[in-house]
């Protein structure tokens, strides 16, 4: 049976969670003592920094892991959106990009670079082809990915998607989120990968789904209950039983639902928290 660890997609903002006058440098080393698995967001939105990373791998205790998600261009979101694109050559973005991770490598508290791709990226060749690509620029590094339309998992094309990913050696996201139109995957409980399963929880508000110009809190404003938990927990283990490890990362960052629903995964599933025994 592998390793399940429940953690939450960031870590600075969650309500009503960290102790009053928490200096905001301090508060992955708090987190730390509540979950042993965190996925860093900020990285899509900003190249990211040796620094940050060093210190991240400083502030948390032996066995943490950061699963960090890809730079926007990495995964095409440019291509999609209006604005300039990146100023860099693509080549060099990934070359900085995985140089930025060397700190959390060095460390042994690098876990997956998730590649979480736009609803506009529809199965193709050519995307096939530039997923090859990412592996080739990602050589060494764990690859979990995400997809957001749903001609990856149509009919026949689900078996191919699971099978090119399995043969490459990335890891599937299990993806939990409402199921409204094509920018929407369905739920595929699988595992491509033995050493390594992610499941992302993004809630189930399709009212929100397709809001923009909106913060990621009120897009994923969705708090599971003890039923879906239940689901989830037994998804969980039967993962578990196909991988080496599994995370599971709520991503339904509204106030402090996905904190509330971590700890509540994580007592169903009889878990400890890192630090021994923690109120609330």
């Amino acid at each position: 049976m592998g390793e399940i660890r429940v953690g939450t997609c960031a870590w600075s903002d969650h309500e009503n969670f960290y102790p009053a006058g928490l200096p905001p440098a301090e508060r992955i080393r708090y987190y730390a003592r509540h979950f042993p698995v965190v996925e860093v967001d900020s990285t899509y939105y900003h190249m990211p920094s040796e620094r940050n990373f060093r210190l991240w791998a400083e502030r948390t205790p032996p066995g943490f892991v950061f699963d960090v998600k890809a730079y926007r261009a990495m995964t095409r979101h440019d291509r999609g959106r209006a604005g300039p694109p990146d100023p860099m050559p693509l080549e060099e973005v990934f070359l900085r990009f995985a140089e930025a991770l060397s700190p959390l490598q060095a460390a042994g508290k690098l876990g997956a670079l998730l590649l979480q791709f736009p609803p506009w990226f529809r199965q193709s060749e050519a995307n096939f082809d530039y997923l090859l690509f990412c592996r080739r620029m990602l050589a060494g590094l764990c690859l979990a990915v995400e997809f957001r339309h749903r001609s990856w998992f149509e009919g026949e094309e689900r078996e191919r998607t699971l099978a090119f990913l399995a043969e490459h050696g990335f890891v599937h996201v299990v993806a939990d989120e409402p199921q409204v139109g094509s920018g929407s995957v369905p739920l595929v409980v699988a595992v491509t990968n033995p050493e390594l399963a992610v499941v992302r929880l993004h809630g189930r508000n399709a009212d929100t789904w397709y809001l923009g110009g909106r913060t990621s809190g009120e897009r994923f404003r969705y708090k599971y209950g003890g039923d879906e938990l239940g689901e989830w927990a037994r998804t969980a283990r039967g993962l578990a039983g196909k991988a080496r490890e599994v995370h599971v990362l709520f991503n339904n960052n509204f106030g402090d639902y996905a904190v509330v629903n971590a700890r509540e995964l994580r007592d169903l599933l009889g878990l400890p928290a890192p630090g021994g025994p923690v109120a609330g």
